[in-house]
């Protein structure tokens, strides 16, 4: 008996001392990244003994890229100069293969990239951040759209604080994602729920319902997200803007305006969208003039992609003229001054100007990116639904 308890009493000894051992190897090991320090600088670790060269890869570089220093215990770190308040995307390059920050645990998908996250605050990025404050609500809602064959398709809906609790109607804006993004593009990259909370909260803007469809006509949902099942996501798309997007826009609207409550007046109706879906935003609104009289264009692509016999692009200069007879209330263009379509925007601003309609203009540093994008909603939710 003496015997059973000393071999039970030395097996559970072992197993602590081996349960402690490891303890003791990750409190030692615990790493901090990325750390927001004071001063609003930030270290970045990773624990690679056996590397011989890492990078830090992100857009809060101005390079792009910055070398990684090794320390004696195995630990590559980095440390930026102060940053702006802003939400901010890295990766790691460790002897050439890009890989994720094991440490962070907060990533979004960008079309087929998945990147790690950080938020820099005490600035304009605490509108990006969940503050106390009353919460709307985010879903994911699947439509029927016979426009497009009966497809089943999805998309996410933004709901403004106390709308299951009111019977209120509310103004819709539909905000419209880029090439290769999906209806998850605005709420996660674009930080729309936190950003609308917060601007609603503040009186800065009016409550309002936010719809995020999917613009990518061949798909059902995002990536992942539907009968197609799991698969590489890819940058273009059949379909992408040949028409067929402004042509059965409509189905949305009808499924919108039949499940929630809703102002349908052309002046409580807002499209906006940056990029591809900037111009999608141009041709619904001006394929359908009476239907929105608040329209934003963020970054906005403005030809056709590729050939097209879709009527959506047809008497462009007339119907353009005439969307604006009907009384727009706001027409709204914001373009990076080192953004790829800087030319394009500036041509098209020479249409308008030679059509003689008002339109409002706004010029931002930078380029074709999501920091811009959610600058642009935050400048433009609040002038909607004066």
């Amino acid at each position: 008996m003496i015997r059973k308890l000393t071999l039970g009493f030395l097996l559970f000894a072992s197993v602590v001392g081996y349960t402690q051992e490891n303890l003791n190897f990750n409190q030692q090991k615990e790493i901090v990244s990325p750390q927001i320090n004071a001063d609003k600088t930030v270290t970045f670790r990773l624990m690679a003994p056996n590397a011989t060269k890492v990078e830090l890869q992100g857009d809060l570089l101005e390079k792009g890229t910055a070398p990684m220093v090794k320390q004696t215990d195995g630990v590559w770190t980095f440390t930026t100069t102060p940053l702006a308040s802003e939400l901010y995307s890295y990766s790691f390059i460790v002897d050439g293969l890009k890989m994720r920050d094991a440490n962070n645990v907060y990533q979004i998908r960008d079309v087929a990239s998945v990147v790690n996250v950080l938020i820099v605050g005490a600035g304009k990025a605490d509108n990006y951040l969940v503050a106390n404050i009353p919460h709307g609500t985010v879903a994911k809602r699947w439509y029927n759209s016979p426009g497009n064959n009966g497809k089943q398709r999805r998309l996410t809906v933004y709901t403004p604080p106390g709308y299951e609790s009111s019977q209120q109607k509310y103004p819709v804006l539909y905000l419209l994602h880029g090439m290769g993004g999906d209806e998850e593009a605005w709420s996660a990259l674009g930080r729309t729920a936190q950003i609308l909370d917060n601007l609603i909260a503040q009186g800065k803007a009016k409550p309002m319902i936010v719809i995020m469809p999917n613009g990518n006509v061949s798909q059902q949902a995002a990536p992942g997200e539907d009968a197609k099942g799991l698969y590489k996501p890819t940058m273009q798309l059949p379909n992408t803007m040949d028409g067929k997007m402004e042509e059965t826009f409509t189905d949305i609207i009808k499924f919108v305006e039949s499940n929630y409550r809703v102002n349908a007046t052309a002046n409580q109706r807002a499209i906006a969208g940056l990029s591809m879906g900037g111009f999608h935003s141009l041709h619904t609104s001006r394929f359908y003039p009476k239907t929105f009289d608040y329209v934003g264009l963020f970054s906005p692509a403005i030809m056709p992609f590729g050939k097209t016999t879709s009527p959506v692009y047809e008497n462009f200069d007339a119907t353009l003229k005439n969307q604006f007879n009907n009384g727009l209330k706001l027409y709204w263009i914001a373009i990076g001054k080192t953004d790829f379509l800087y030319k394009n925007v500036a041509d098209y601003r020479k249409k308008l100007d030679g059509l003689g309609v008002k339109y409002t203009y706004v010029e931002s540093e930078g380029g074709h990116t999501w920091a811009n994008w959610r600058d642009y909603l935050m400048l433009f939710a609040p002038q909607l639904f004066k």
